[in-house]
Formats: C-alpha cells, sequence, structure tokens
C-alpha cells in the first residue's frame, strides 16, 4: 500500500470535484469527502432535501444513505449500512425521492428491518405500496376525539388508567419490571377479543435472542398473523435504529389511513434517543443537557403526534402508540423521561419495589395516569372502576404508615382489610389477558364486600371460582356483559349471588 499524504488526498478531492463541476455541476452530483462511524460527508448536492435517499457509487455496488445534516457547502449523510466500501472520491447522486418502505397487508405475520427487508427467513417482501419515513402528522381538523376503547385485557390499567384508539400512553419504568409483558399482553388481548386491531411492534435495539422468543410466542397465541415485528439489534448500524419507530409508524398508518386500527409499540425509546445521539454527534452537532442534542424532543414528539383517531371524513381509522422509556433507579425526572410524559396522554409506572414485593403487573396508582382514555372507558368497567385508584392510592399510603405498628380504628382497618383483597385482585399472570365480563365480576365481588372474609391468600383461588361458576351457570348474561355495555341490575345482583356462595365455600 502506498503512503498517501493529507497535501496529495487533498489534491486528488478538489481535482475530483472540480472534474465534476466541469462535467456535471453540483446541483444533482457530489462527491464523498470523508467517511467514517457510518456517516459520510458530501460536497455538492445543493439541490438536496432533508430525508432525501442518496446513492453513492462505490466499487461493489451502490451504497444509499439519507441526508440529515444539509450546510452550506457539504451534506451529512447517514449510510443505510455498512461504510466498509465507501472512501473519499466515491460519486454521489439524488435518488429523487424521500426514504421510504414497504408497507401494506403484506407485512403482516413477518419479521423485518426497518428497510422491510424480511428477517425472519420468510420469502421476499412484494407489497404494492409505499410510505414516506417521515411524514408531517394529521391536522387538529383531519382528528376526531378518542372515544373507542383500546382494551388490554389487564384489569389494572383497564380499570384504573383505560387507554382509547388514538391515544398514545407511556409505559414507563426500570428495566426488568414487565414493561414489555403489558405490551405482549395488550397484543395478545387484541387477537382473543377479536378486536381486529393490527399490531405494530418495534423492536429498537433489542437482544435478537429476546425477539426471536417474543416472535415465538405470539405465534403459539394465535397473535402473529395480525402483528408486524419490525427488529433492530445493538449490534445494528445507529441510522437502523434511529429510523425502526419511523418506518415501523409509517407501515401503521397505511391500515389506519385506510380506515382500520392499528397499535404501535415502541420498545423502547431510550434506545432510540441514545442512538440519535450516537449520529447527531458524529455529524458534529452541538451537546446539549446529557450530550442530547437541542432537538431530541422534536425526535419524539414528531413520531408519537402521528398518532390520532381520525375523522369520519378520512375513514375514522386510528393509530394509538404505547412508547416504552426505561428509568434508572425510578428517576422519572431524568431529562428523556421527562420529555415523553410532556408528549404523550398519560404514563403507566412500573413501580420496582411492587415488582420484588410480587404485585404484578407492577403499576404504580399514585404515579400512573391517564389524561384521555376516562372517555374512552367501556360503560360496563367504568360503572364498577370509579373508586378503584383513589381507594388503592389511599391504602398503599396507609399501609406504609401501619407498619409503625400504631392502633387503628375499625374503619381503618376495614379499608386496609379491603386494600388488601383488591391488590391481590388487580395481580395477573402474563399471557392471561382478561375480557371485560371477567373485569366487571370480579371488581364487582370485591368492591361490594363480598369477599371480605375470604382469608387474602384465598382471593386468587375466589376468583377463578367466581368466573368459572357466572360462566358455566349465566353463560348468556356473561355474553351480553362483555359487550361493554352497563350491566343491569339483574346482572349485577347475580354476580354478587354467586360471589357469596363462593366466598362462603372459600371460608369453609
Amino acid at each position: 500500500m502506498t503512503n498517501i499524504t493529507v497535501t496529495e488526498l487533498t489534491k486528488e478531492l478538489k481535482g475530483a470535484i472540480a472534474k465534476l463541476e466541469a462535467a456535471e455541476g453540483l446541483e444533482t452530483v457530489g462527491v464523498v469527502t470523508r467517511v467514517g462511524d457510518g456517516i459520510a460527508w458530501v460536497h455538492g448536492l445543493k439541490s438536496a432535501g432533508y430525508s432525501e435517499v442518496l446513492e453513492i457509487e462505490t466499487e461493489s455496488g451502490i451504497v444509499e444513505a439519507f441526508a440529515l445534516n444539509l450546510m452550506e457547502d457539504e451534506i451529512g449523510a447517514v449510510l443505510l449500512g455498512s461504510d466498509e466500501t465507501v472512501r473519499a472520491g466515491h460519486k454521489v447522486k439524488l435518488k429523487g425521492e424521500v426514504l421510504s418502505v414497504p408497507v401494506g397487508e403484506e407485512l403482516l405475520g413477518r419479521v423485518v428491518d426497518p428497510l422491510g427487508r424480511p428477517l425472519d427467513g420468510g420469502p421476499a417482501i412484494k407489497t404494492k405500496h409505499t410510505g414516506p419515513v417521515e411524514r408531517e402528522a394529521i391536522g387538529v381538523m383531519g382528528r376526531k376525539s378518542v372515544h373507542e376503547p383500546m382494551m388490554t385485557g389487564i384489569v389494572a390499567i383497564d380499570a384504573m388508567f383505560p387507554i382509547g384508539r388514538g391515544q398514545r400512553e407511556l409505559i414507563i419504568g426500570d428495566r426488568q419490571t414487565g414493561k414489555t409483558a403489558i405490551l405482549v399482553d395488550t397484543m395478545i388481548n387484541q387477537a382473543r377479543q377479536k378486536s381486529g386491531v393490527i399490531n405494530v411492534y418495534v423492536a429498537i435495539g433489542q437482544k435478537l435472542s429476546k425477539i426471536a422468543q417474543l416472535v415465538d410466542r405470539l405465534k403459539h397465541e394465535g397473535v402473529m398473523d395480525q402483528t408486524i415485528v419490525v427488529a433492530t439489534s445493538p449490534s445494528d448500524p445507529a441510522s437502523m435504529v434511529y429510523l425502526a419507530p419511523y418506518a415501523a409508524t409509517a407501515m401503521g398508518e397505511y391500515f389506519r389511513d385506510n380506515g382500520d386500527h392499528a397499535l404501535m409499540m415502541y420498545d423502547d425509546l431510550s434506545k432510540h434517543a441514545v442512538a440519535y445521539r450516537q449520529m447527531s454527534l458524529l455529524l458534529r452537532r452541538p451537546p446539549g443537557r446529557e450530550a442530547y442534542p437541542g432537538d431530541v424532543f422534536y425526535l419524539h414528539s414528531r413520531l408519537l403526534e402521528r398518532s390520532a383517531k381520525l375523522s369520519d371524513d378520512l375513514g375514522g381509522g386510528s393509530l394509538t402508540a404505547l412508547p416504552v422509556i426505561e428509568t434508572q433507579a425510578g428517576d422519572i425526572s431524568a431529562y428523556i423521561p421527562t420529555n415523553v410524559i410532556s408528549i404523550t396522554d398519560g404514563q403507566i409506572f412500573m413501580e420496582t419495589d411492587l415488582f420484588y414485593q410480587g404485585i404484578r403487573p407492577a403499576i404504580s396508582a399514585g404515579l400512573s395516569v391517564s389524561r384521555v382514555g376516562g372517555n374512552a372507558q367501556t360503560k360496563a368497567v367504568k360503572s364498577v372502576s370509579s373508586h378503584l385508584k383513589l381507594g388503592l392510592s389511599q391504602f398503599r399510603e396507609l399501609a406504609s404508615f401501619v407498619q409503625f405498628g400504631s392502633d387503628l380504628d375499625d374503619a381503618t382497618k376495614a379499608q386496609i382489610e379491603r386494600g388488601q383483597r383488591l391488590t391481590e385482585l388487580l395481580k395477573q399472570h402474563q399471557y392471561q389477558p382478561m375480557g371485560i365480563w371477567e373485569q366487571v365480576a370480579s371488581i364487582h365481588a370485591v368492591n361490594e364486600g363480598t369477599f371480605d372474609d375470604v382469608p387474602v391468600a384465598k382471593i386468587k383461588e375466589a376468583q377463578a371460582t367466581l368466573l368459572t361458576r357466572l360462566w358455566t351457570e349465566h353463560k348468556e348474561a356473561m355474553r351480553t356483559l362483555n359487550k361493554g355495555d352497563k350491566p343491569s341490575d339483574e346482572t349485577l345482583k347475580t354476580i354478587i349471588k354467586v360471589a357469596k356462595e363462593t366466598a362462603k365455600d372459600m371460608k369453609d
């Protein structure tokens, strides 16, 4: 290998640029001046637009990139793949289109990368349509208020922090506290309730082994037929990790814009912000707080604003977002968590202490909130759960006070007893989402005090027995209740009657 000095290399580059200027002009043609860490700096291409695709002509073929830094005399382009074959002096042309990905029904049941290429070993995917990765969010006049329920099948969420179609509800908590479990159960519930909702799960920088396990579980539960999995691993270039949620949202928007309902799950946006920080620092953008660039808020706001419930004039479809954020030691006041909290319509906070106490899902009643879902909550669940959140919050406050061993009056004791049973009732095993009638029957039985004499350790057994008896003996009434309408007095009396019989058997 011959030694080339910097001066000689600069002369060669200047010569290459001069030839291009003479031959074709720099409006539509440029030249790579330097490359490294997945970033190519391009001189020329003065007519290039933001997020436009560039084609770099290398010895081994065309390498694509997209423009992210548009400066006066050069462009910072992010390579869509490896930078091994790209060298300074290579010719660059505009492709004439913004970055787009395949969208459509053909993607259902598949695991793909952010560019729509299969990762599941299946055949190549040929779609009739493509969608732009970056797209302006629907305006206010094109939206409708959130009014349809998005049932997760998790009693603690559907009863206390309901989610509506078109809402953006943040799932936040430390690592290994059950955030992904909520997403998986929600996907399973869409299949079991035959809701017709399309699931789009985005694994952002997740281990491939974890993604494989999740896909196996979805296949086992019969959910994969209505699911698209967009996957990126830690070994992927930062550009791919950055693109993943935007590309997946374009796939979800296809169904929304055709009058269907889609559910976006971003797991997780903390890793997405880190990938964007890496790209920004390599592009020489000035670092701000925690070295994130100044527009990191805009990064997530322009993504999550694309979720909406469309007006009837636009077809009435919806795109619901469940972004995930990982906290460090429960610090929800850190930079990225507070950014995403302020963008979303509420958050479900997973508490580490509750998780290790065996309360799963470990949802904090005090720090969680849903700002719009109450309007979309099913009348059946709403009718029995109005005081649930307040009662649970008060119980947890009392429980921490009682551990100091002070004497309690009868009313406080009764509140603690009821709170213990309620906490036990809200525990739920993974992969077991519950229908509307099961949620209503369980909550109503505890609220009315029919399980007050049942030992706390036997509450889950009593719940299972109650639901089995109701389905066996009053199947039609439960089917009617499962439609979500406000339960009749007759139905509520039936639930209490069976609950009392169950409690008596458990007490004996």
